[in-house]
């Protein structure tokens, strides 16, 4: 049987009644993201504040976006072949050690003072590492636990914890940073913890997987075929592009330390509660669409909320209240939270199953190393041009991917309905 004729995730008959409660697998496995997120938020928003602290450089906060980007980029492929072939729960809790592992190196880093962010660059060039190991698996293990007719629902609560965490965890972070610079990375190491005693609960997915003997030239070819399963599948090229080139161009949030102090006037405490501003938007939206999930139009309601963010940005960019800021970065992250969702929808509907950990492995590489490579950007222009014109630029910048894109990807602007979505052979 095709890949085409295989039942979709997601589609087809309604469960019954009796069956619409999300099985305790998947909370458990949406627990671990939460604490896993929380985590990796908190750290961010930690690292973000104490390089500027050392430096009092834009140009630094870019640098530590390209170490994090850096493996991501080169091991992301192999991570999606990693996450098909084995369980993904125990690649998960492997990338998951690593991260506890470093959570701790930037924790005596922070108790001891540092005066050079050689070190940290160094340490977060390892999380990259564990990054890029456990993206694949812990954002295909939902899906593979999602019953069918439930992705839409799972997607969503996923998505809710996700932003969830995206409050809780800056929040804290900033808070605790304000009293002592170590303790956000104890919260970190506090989430991590708990993520990987979840994970010892989570069900086998029994989903399929890479068959044939593993090793490195056996490696190469799945991760290409990963590669150009997504070159050839047009909605989900246009997707993820759309995605790498928007963020690229709008990653000012990289800049909100800096932000802050030069622009706003404010002092850390204030700088994590407009990380949280990003995370409040990002729910409240979530929220809405597990209840009001985009139904018609998917491919122009995508490029919409893409030209939303940018010019949110823009916003964020000239303003000098901390009023004004606070509601561009919600209205800037709930329209990031909407696309988010539908490609978070896109990818696993159009993706054969034992093929999911490689191409969300590449989507990675596009999402979230283009967080940090658009960290890289908004820093370099901030050096060159000045904190303003940086973070106005990339908004004009991401405004033009969506004229660009409209164009560009025909396949991704007419899709009507997830349903029509389907797997390609």
């Amino acid at each position: 049987m095709s890949a085409r004729d295989e039942p979709v995730p997601g589609t087809g008959t309604e469960p019954p009644p009796g069956e619409r409660r999300i099985p305790s697998g998947v909370r458990l496995l949406i627990a671990a993201l939460f604490a896993t997120s929380m985590a990796n938020r908190a750290q961010l928003v930690a690292l973000g504040l104490l390089v500027f602290d050392v430096t009092g450089r834009e140009l630094d906060l870019g640098l530590l976006g390209l170490a994090e980007f850096v493996p991501i980029f080169v091991l992301a492929p192999f991570a999606g072949t990693l996450a098909d072939r084995y369980d993904r729960r125990v690649v998960f809790a492997i990338g998951l050690t690593i991260e506890l592992a470093c959570t701790v190196g930037f924790f005596a880093l922070a108790r001891a003072d540092p005066t050079s962010i050689v070190p940290i660059l160094g340490l977060v060039l390892v999380f990259g590492v564990a990054r890029s190991i456990t993206a694949p698996a812990s954002r295909a293990l939902p899906i593979d636990l999602a019953p069918p007719g439930m992705v839409e629902r799972v997607v969503a609560l996923r998505s809710v914890a996700f932003q969830s965490a995206g409050i809780v965890g800056p929040l804290l972070a900033g808070l605790l940073f304000s009293l002592d610079r170590s303790l956000p990375f104890l919260l970190s190491l506090a989430g991590f913890g708990f993520a990987i005693g979840f994970l010892r609960f989570v069900p086998s997915t029994g989903v399929k997987r890479l068959t044939g003997r593993p090793g490195p030239a056996q490696a190469l070819r799945d991760a290409l075929d990963g590669l150009r399963f997504i070159r050839r599948t047009p909605v989900l090229f246009g997707a993820i592009s759309l995605d790498l080139f928007a963020v690229l161009f709008g990653g000012a949030v990289a800049l909100l330390p800096a932000i802050g102090e030069k622009r706003l006037g404010v002092d850390e405490a204030a700088v994590g509660l407009l990380y949280s501003a990003i995370g409040v938007g990002a729910l409240v939206t979530a929220a809405v669409l597990s209840v009001r999930p985009i139904r018609r139009h998917v491919g122009l309601v995508l490029f919409g909320v893409v030209a939303v963010f940018g010019m949110a940005t823009i916003v964020l960019g000239l303003t000098t209240s901390y009023a004004v800021a606070l509601v561009a970065l919600l209205v800037l992250s709930g329209a990031d939270a909407v696309s988010v969702f539908i490609r978070a929808t896109i990818v696993p509907l159009a993706s054969p199953e034992e093929m999911r950990g490689r191409v969300l492995a590449v989507e990675n590489v596009f999402i979230g190393g283009s967080n940090e490579l658009g960290a890289l950007e908004s820093g370099l222009t901030a050096a060159l041009f000045g904190l303003v014109l940086a973070v106005v630029l990339g908004g004009v910048g991401t405004l033009a991917v969506v004229g660009i894109g409209l164009l560009a990807f025909p396949a991704l602007r007419r899709v009507d309905r997830f349903e029509e979505l389907r797997p390609s052979d």
